[in-house]
């Protein structure tokens, strides 16, 4: 079994702090987006994973070993592959084609999901849907009686499904998969502007191979700030392994309310944090009240009175009372 992960895009929406690090390495409840949603992936699956194939920008080396280690953490050996023009979902796969063989998941890393099943292998495909209220947004499927999928729609004008395609796939041969998106780019056949894995798809089933919906019991959703800032609260509130204090965290008259994520090295004095308050490995609070919130590595945090916001590294926080946004290596003193 492989999986490919996809995730060279520019995370525009999560600005700033897309700036500094790619969005699928933003870290929820202590690990990465990326992390649990290879770890996920990895539970479910029965058989052992082989090969994930990472697909990127130019991301950096260190950004590249953080990805081969966590390949490494599954028992997978780690590729890393490169998308340098934004051409669609169907070619951001094709970049990984060395990969596309026997049984493969593709998985979009900005995502992270609640499921409690393992995965059906002798199926010819899986294609996890979730309902939702703008399938305008998504690609779509629609359904028969025999709970096999008719019709691949990507983003529809009009109202045809609200099943929308949560950006995980099963395949039972990857090689199928290789050969339908080698005819998308070789005869440049595009839908709004795109190579589109839902024209692939819908050519897959047209030959005669049978998709079935995957259904999960949760969908979250790492697009924007806010998205991101509730996804770290529901990972916090269902994992048990997520909500962790570490042994080597220094609390000094402060209350922690959980569940929370407190890393390495942090310190805490005089201070009210949680609920579903995550902070990185060496960050420092003093006289302050933080809830709901994403604070990362490094960062300092004094005399402010914050909720629903996002931290990055290094950053410093003074005097305020407020919902924020800032990026790695800021300063904000009111």
């Amino acid at each position: 079994m492989n999986i490919i992960v996809p995730m060279a895009g520019m995370g525009k929406r999560m600005r700033p702090h897309t700036l500094t690090v790619p969005k699928p390495l933003i870290p929820v409840a202590g690990k990465p987006i990326v992390q649990h949603l290879v770890e996920d992936i990895a539970a479910m699956c029965q058989d052992k994973i082989d090969e994930v194939a990472f697909v990127i920008g130019d991301f950096g080396k260190e950004t590249e070993d953080k990805l081969l280690d966590i390949a490494k953490g599954i028992g997978a050996k780690g590729r890393i592959f490169y998308q340098d023009e934004a051409l669609g979902t169907a070619h951001a796969v094709y970049c990984a084609k060395e990969c596309l063989h026997g049984n493969v998941i593709v998985a979009f890393a900005d995502t992270i999901f609640r499921a409690d099943f393992t995965l059906d292998a002798s199926k010819d495909g899986v294609i996890w849907v979730n309902k939702v209220e703008n399938p305008e947004q998504f690609g779509v499927v629609k359904v028969d009686a025999n709970n096999h999928i008719n019709e691949f729609i990507e983003k529809p004008s009009s109202f045809i499904s609200d099943l929308a395609i949560i950006g995980i796939y099963f395949f039972k041969d990857g090689g199928n998969l290789r050969k339908e998106i080698e005819y998308l780019l070789e005869n440049d056949i595009k839908d709004k502007g795109e190579f589109q894995l839902t024209n692939a798809l819908e050519n897959m089933k047209n030959k005669g191979l049978q998709f079935e919906p995957g259904k999960v019991d949760e969908w979250l959703d790492c697009g924007n700030k806010n998205a991101t800032i509730h996804t770290n609260q529901r990972v916090l509130e269902i994992k048990a392994s997520a909500a962790h204090t570490d042994s080597s965290a220094q609390l000094v008259n402060s209350v922690v309310i959980p569940p929370v994520f407190i890393g390495k090295n942090v310190q805490i004095i005089d201070s009210v944090v949680g609920p579903h308050v995550s902070l990185g490995d060496g960050t420092r609070v003093e006289r302050s009240l933080i809830a709901n919130t994403i604070v990362q590595q490094n960062a300092t945090i004094q005399a402010a009175q914050i909720s629903n916001s996002m931290v990055g590294n290094y950053s410093v926080v003074q005097g305020s009372a407020s919902e924020l946004s800032i990026s790695d290596y800021s300063t904000l003193n009111t």
